[in-house]
Parts: structure tokens; C-alpha cells; sequence
């Protein structure tokens, strides 16, 4: 199904029959992505006393209860209600869901025991000056991404001047396959967080970041509009779905 988006007044062509999904899925295994020190998540079957909500033990519907948490166990997008003393709902933030997006890929650098992501290596990465979302894969890809459990491994994060240089760059919603955009270890400073949607001094309230996407290898860097599909929580983040949509007609 070809379709036509028209943003700053220029057309651009997408195939809807061609999605290119980057979402990472909420599993009932010990294999499902995690981080920040809980458990997985659960799917499991309602009991009442004899009663099993599941078709192949006699019910006549599966009928499950899920346990998560959206930071935790799968990509999740979220608003300033993350950080904010007052409360702010994504379901509220996020009201319209096609964005022209760019894909970047970038290797962090090593400093000490950390691994950056600069404001150069963004602005050496960027090609496009009208995106409204960015995608970034950090380098190496490897698949164990899709599993991988973060807690205590000191995984790479943003500068505050790189994320501020997003922010400047007219960026409303950033997607990353990270667990987050900041240091695991940083007691509480959100430096990225806070530069991305300008707290306290003057929030940006419609900007978005999800984090733990992946953008699987055959995805090249470049131009695309993005689907941000959210599940209607009223809570600071909700599981996502990040699609990709090539455009046709650059």
C-alpha cells in the first residue's frame, strides 16, 4: 500500500506493506532484555482455585496477567513526566505518531572505564537539517542486544553536550537501544535527560525518548519516516513500537 506524507509542504512516498520494525518485545523468558537491578517480567496464566485461564488446561480462553516494568523489559518511550515532580502522561505528550527520522550509527568512544557518545560524533553522523526524529545504533550491533540483561555493566551513554546539540538540532523524539541516554551510575543527575526536554527551564512537553530499540545491520543509515506506536498508558513511559518506513522518493 503506497501513501504519501507531506511534510514542510513537500511530499514524500512510503510503502506501508514494508515496515521495518526496531521494537524489542516484552517476553515470558529469562532471555527478555532487562535492566535497573529487578526481575523479568511475567505472562502467566490467572488461577482461581481450580480455575486456570488457559485454553490447553480446559478454559475456553487464554486469559493472562503480564508483569512489567517499560524502563526495564522492552523499548519504552517516555516524557518528561520521567523526571519531572509533577506528573505528565506520554499518552498526553504523544498525540501525533508519523515523524521524519533519520538512522545514525555511531561507536562510542572509550574515556576511563566509560564509553561516550560526543556531540562531534552526532554532528559528524548527521546528514539531514528538517528530521523531527532520530534513530541511533551504537556500534558494535551485535544481536545480544535483544537479550541482553544491563544492570551493573556501565553501558555507553550520552554527553550532555551531544544531547543538547540534539535538542538544537530541532530533535523532538530520540530513539536509542540503550537501556538509557545517561550514565547507569551517575547519583541521580540525568544530565542527558534534563538537556533533552530543557528541565526545569522551559520543558518541551511533546518531546519523546525511547530507548532499547534495535536497528538490526540490514537497516542502512539514512532518511525514513518513523511510527511511533505507543500502548495508551497514563504513566510517564509505555511499552512501543518503533517502525521505519522508507521513503520511495528521495
Amino acid at each position: 500500500m503506497i501513501t504519501t506524507i507531506t511534510y514542510k509542504n513537500k511530499p514524500y512516498t512510503i510503502d506501508l506493506t514494508q515496515p521495518l520494525d526496531i521494537s524489542i518485545p516484552i517476553r515470558n523468558s529469562e532471555e527478555n532484555v532487562n535492566a535497573w537491578y529487578i526481575e523479568g517480567p511475567t505472562i502467566a496464566p490467572v488461577t482461581d482455585k481450580d480455575w486456570v485461564g488457559k485454553v490447553s488446561e480446559g478454559a475456553s480462553t487464554n486469559f493472562n496477567t503480564i508483569t512489567f516494568n517499560p524502563h526495564s523489559h522492552g523499548t519504552h518511550t517516555e516524557c518528561v513526566g520521567h523526571i519531572s515532580s509533577e506528573f505528565y502522561s506520554i499518552d498526553e505528550a504523544l498525540t501525533t505518531f508519523f515523524f521524519k527520522a533519520e538512522v545514525i550509527s555511531v561507536q562510542p568512544i572509550s574515556q576511563g572505564d566509560d564509553h561516550l557518545i560526543t556531540k562531534d560524533m552526532i554532528r559528524a553522523a548527521i546528514t539531514s537539517e528538517d528530521n523531527q526524529a532520530l534513530a541511533i545504533r551504537t556500534l558494535p550491533n551485535a544481536k545480544d542486544k535483544l537479550q541482553k540483561h544491563y544492570s551493573h555493566t556501565n553501558w555507553p551513554y550520552f554527553t550532555e553536550d551531544a544531547i543538547i546539540y540534539i535538542r538544537e538540532k530541532g530533535i523532538t523524539h530520540l530513539l536509542v537501544d540503550l537501556p538509557s541516554i545517561d550514565k547507569e551510575k551517575d547519583e541521580g543527575k540525568l544530565l542527558g535527560h534534563k538537556a533533552f526536554w530543557n528541565y526545569p527551564e522551559a520543558i518541551r512537553h511533546d518531546a519523546t525518548i525511547t530507548e532499547f530499540i534495535f536497528v538490526p545491520d540490514p537497516i542502512e543509515d539514512g532518511t525514513y519516516f518513523l511510527n511511533l506506536q505507543i500502548a495508551a498508558f497514563e504513566n510517564d513511559a509505555t511499552p512501543s513500537k518503533p517502525v521505519l518506513y522508507k521513503i520511495q522518493n528521495l
